[in-house]
């Protein structure tokens, strides 16, 4: 896959997220609460070691091999 269509699939894949943020967004704005199914991702999320994730320059360089 060349460089160009890495980026064009990353770029995608961030506007399919801004598009779901938005949505989330708005659901909270209507509702004023989070559910409880929301509640324990976000729990579960934040009780990650961030030595779990993956760094975004080694991300990089796994696409953009």
């Amino acid at each position: 896959m060349s460089e160009a269509a890495v980026m064009a699939h990353m770029h995608a894949d961030l506007e399919e997220l801004k598009q779901d943020i938005a949505i989330v967004k708005h659901i909270l704005s209507e509702e004023g609460k989070v559910t409880v199914h929301a509640q324990k991702m976000l729990a579960e999320a934040r009780a990650t070691p961030d030595s779990q994730y993956i760094r975004h320059e080694d991300l990089k360089r796994r696409i953009l091999r």
